[in-house]
């Protein structure tokens, strides 16, 4: 019987990329935002609200990233039939807002990043800007 399995994980340096990634952009397009970074189990690893975001937005920043943690795919791809319930039964910790994206690199699921504050064509594009800063796999 194996008793482990090995598992890569997103480095410090990768997490900062990320972060300044997603300031850059957010900031080239003139919507401060709030982003948070999770690992696989929905630990958040950073976050980082930009002067002019939304406070609250913090909240539903951190809830897109776990979820998309969770379900490794984009927060938007939960279906809108489960959404409320899914809310109610995490307490908030998932949603179906766009904004959220898994973390993939070389076949692995590292994490989920979240942003809020603009709209979801806004946070979802900052969101792509911080995986394409360490090359994880579009969405």
């Amino acid at each position: 019987m194996q008793a482990t399995i090995p598992c890569e994980k997103l480095t410090d340096a990768a997490v900062a990329s990320m972060i300044a990634a997603a300031v850059a952009a957010a900031s080239q397009m003139g919507q401060p935002q709030c982003i948070v970074i999770v690992d696989p189990s929905a630990v958040e690893l950073a976050s980082f609200r930009m002067v002019g975001a939304r406070v609250l937005s913090m909240r539903s920043a951190r809830a897109k990233a776990q979820t998309a943690a969770s379900i490794g795919k984009p927060s938007a791809s939960l279906p809108e039939a489960v959404r409320l319930t899914v809310a109610a039964a995490t307490e908030g910790a998932m949603t179906g807002l766009p904004g959220g994206l898994p973390i993939w690199l070389n076949g692995q699921l590292l994490g989920g990043i979240g942003v809020g504050s603009g709209s979801g064509d806004q946070d979802t594009a900052v969101a792509r800007a911080a995986i394409a800063a360490i090359g994880a796999d579009p969405f």
